[in-house]
């Protein structure tokens, strides 16, 4: 989509020409292309100096991982977090002054898995994205110089915490969840006031701005829309929940509540829309089955145990949404609580084309696309008026118009609705002819969505044949209303009163494009008694 930058792919094999030039070190070291025989190395100023990755293409697997484009205040631990999702990190070289490090894993397996990870997903730390790539280097050594001793002095700390975790657990398996930064790297994120839907894929962009995100299990409970998250470490899970608790994901909607899990690690069985591992690709899919092992749940309590069950779908009106693709909504997502490394969102202008000349007036886009958001300017083009630019409040709104609306039918002709070029509709300069087909609606007293928690945001549906009307006052009958609509121009085939409360009805046209028209011309309709009708499309059928 037009507007949003895409992440740099990562973890890829490089020429000889991108290959980076020699470096100083920051102590002696060496670095193998094959295993030392015996007296081969020694420390101090005999030994081989680093220059730096060979300029060789075709890099081949290696458990030596090098890393680039480290922030400047990176940590030991930071970088040795990257490789413990995936293995033991046996070895650790810092080169601060190139902002680079490279890390041995204790097998090829464990090195594969993770290049192939960090080839899909771009790892961040301290919000900064980084590199990672095969080592043409096939072991690492390192000595005890002093420069070198704080990385082993970290590297053995992380390695005495994943062994007792590991002793804790009872497995052989290392534990992914070593708590360097003293909190869980899971995460568990409560979305409140939830009307778009909110998928592992937004959650992932989101999230992975502040981190390397491992797995993500969504499930509803009590009505509510949740997620665990786990990263790579404590520390970037820290840093995203000051970051992102009580933001919203879209305006005044999808807020999210963020707290500490008490679990340390995530078991995912299956990657499919509700869960992910993002180290194991190879996960079957496992439709309808529980994401979670049941001996974990059992292990970790209350938390643990409602995540045993099969997720069900995302609840209330979302189903009929259909919304944009995955990469555009975290992407207005991210741009809207301002994360880093996001363009700003696609653009909040649509371009309405194929439009009767004869009919279109600014009001009716204002009031048909009003229904999927707040409309802040219209304007038909003056030499091209079959064509038109509606300016939404965001861009999430903008995608929604254009998802319900592209295709349908208006004044006999079949609209097409797709983003605009531009990123506002101008308003024309004083003494500009225009003649009135420039509307600015941003002061609007109809806009839908401009209360925070508005029942209007429960209730989007695609454009329909059976409308739902509100705000009909007492004296208003059955025949009052089914009058009224027949008067645009459609035929009323059904009608009913909600029998518990006669301030709404359902009304049914005879076709879509019925409906929309009566909507356009009967919404804010006055009724008599301070009453204004409220017309919107509804999912109900009579």
């Amino acid at each position: 989509m037009d507007g949003i930058v895409q992440d740099i792919t990562v973890g890829t094999k490089r020429g000889s020409d991108e290959l980076l030039s020699a470096c100083a070190t920051n102590g002696p070291f060496i670095m193998s292309n094959s295993a030392p025989s015996a007296g081969e190395y020694t420390n101090g100023n005999d030994s081989k100096k680093f220059k730096g990755e060979n300029r060789t293409s075709g890099i081949g697997p290696s458990r030596v991982i090098h890393i680039r484009k480290l922030p400047n205040d990176v940590t030991e631990a930071e970088v040795i977090s990257l490789g413990l999702p995936f293995g033991k990190v046996t070895n650790l070289l810092m080169l601060k002054g190139k902002n680079q490090a490279f890390i041995e894993m204790n097998n090829e397996e464990a090195a594969n898995t993770m290049v192939s990870y960090y080839n899909t997903v771009t790892p961040y730390l301290r919000s900064h994205p980084i590199y990672i790539q095969y080592s043409n280097h096939k072991e690492l050594k390192t000595d005890n110089s002093p420069n070198q001793a704080r990385a082993q002095a970290a590297l053995q700390a992380v390695n005495a915490v994943q062994t007792a975790n590991m002793a804790i657990a009872g497995t052989g398996v290392p534990d992914t969840a070593v708590n360097l930064s003293g909190q869980s790297p899971v995460l568990r994120i409560i979305v409140e006031n939830l009307f778009y839907p909110v998928t592992l894929d937004v959650l992932h962009q989101i999230f992975s701005k502040f981190g390397t995100v491992l797995k993500i299990i969504t499930f509803t409970k009590n009505n509510q829309f949740q997620a665990l998250l786990q990263y790579a470490d404590g520390s970037s899970a820290q840093h995203a929940k000051l970051a992102l608790d009580g933001q919203n994901i879209y305006n005044a909607c999808c807020t999210l509540r963020i707290d500490f899990s008490k679990l340390t690690s995530l078991n995912v069985k299956y990657n499919n829309d509700k869960s992910r591992d993002y180290t194991r690709p190879d996960l079957p899919s496992g439709d309808n089955q529980p994401t979670l092992d049941q001996t974990m749940a059992a292990a970790f309590g209350k938390e643990a145990s409602l995540l045993g069950l099969s997720v069900p779908g995302v609840h209330g009106a979302l189903a009929p949404l259909g919304m944009p693709s995955a990469a555009a909504a975290a992407a207005a997502a991210a741009s809207r609580i301002g994360i880093p490394g996001f363009a700003s969102a696609a653009n909040a202008v649509l371009l309405i084309s194929n439009l009767n000349p004869e009919r279109v007036t600014p009001q009716c886009l204002f009031i048909l696309f009003g229904v999927y958001g707040d409309v802040q300017r219209v304007k038909i083009l003056f030499n091209k008026k079959e064509n038109a630019l509606v300016q939404m409040f965001d861009c999430t709104q903008a995608q929604l118009a254009m998802s319900h609306l592209n295709g349908q039918r208006l004044h006999g002709k079949t609209m097409r609705v797709t983003m605009s070029k531009h990123q506002t509709v101008q308003l024309p300069r004083e003494g500009q002819e225009d003649q009135g087909l420039t509307k600015d609606y941003s002061s609007s007293p109809l806009h839908r969505f401009k209360k925070p928690g508005s029942k209007n945001f429960q209730n989007i549906f695609p454009p329909s044949a059976t409308l739902h009307l509100s705000n009909i006052p007492p004296s208003i009958t059955e025949e009052d209303l089914k009058l009224l609509f027949s008067s645009t121009s459609g035929m009323v085939k059904a009608f009913k009163f909600f029998q518990k409360d006669r301030k709404m009805a359902l009304i049914q046209m005879s076709s879509v494009e019925e409906a929309i028209q009566a909507l356009i011309d009967l919404h804010n309709h006055d009724l008599g008694e301070n009453h204004h009708l409220r017309v919107s499309f509804s999912k109900s059928t009579i």
